[in-house]
């Protein structure tokens, strides 16, 4: 996992360096009224990291294997209406919760790395799979930001 936690350190301090020094219109730019501006990309990641905190913690505690319950994206970017919020709330919010998920993966075992998890889909996996896929799915993201 310190593979994971290095690629996650590293995400998160080129993504703040990125966010905070981009103009307000560069993150609010839509390229198209159905997707998402960067800050709303930003949002997102919160919502993942929100979601993520949750499951990597419950998983500790809950009956195994720990079901993956999915949510609306596309409902909490627009319930939380990121496009109109602070960006330094966000940014702030995103590198806590992250460093917040750096201690949680960084306080897992041997053991508590295979407790088995139920995707959406119905398929079995484990913790490592699931922090795994989070950190990637946040650098998926971070391209778009970056590459918009």
């Amino acid at each position: 996992m310190e593979t994971t936690l290095d690629k996650l350190e590293h995400l998160l301090t080129s993504g703040v360096t990125y966010l905070s020094n981009a103009s307000e219109q560069e993150l609010t730019q839509k390229v198209n009224p159905k997707k998402w501006s960067k800050k709303e990309i930003l949002g997102h990641l919160i919502d993942s990291g929100i979601h993520n905190l949750q499951r990597f913690t419950e998983i500790q505690f809950e009956l195994k294997p720990y079901h993956i319950r999915p949510y609306n994206q596309d409902a909490l970017v627009k319930a939380n209406n990121y496009q109109n919020a602070q960006t330094v709330d966000l940014i702030n919010f995103w590198q806590v919760i992250n460093h917040r998920i750096m201690d949680i993966i960084g306080q897992q075992t041997q053991e508590s790395l295979t407790y088995k998890i139920k995707l959406p889909n119905g398929s079995i996996s484990d913790l490592v799979f699931l922090m795994t896929d989070y950190v990637d799915h946040l650098e998926h993201h971070q391209k778009q930001i970056l590459n918009h």
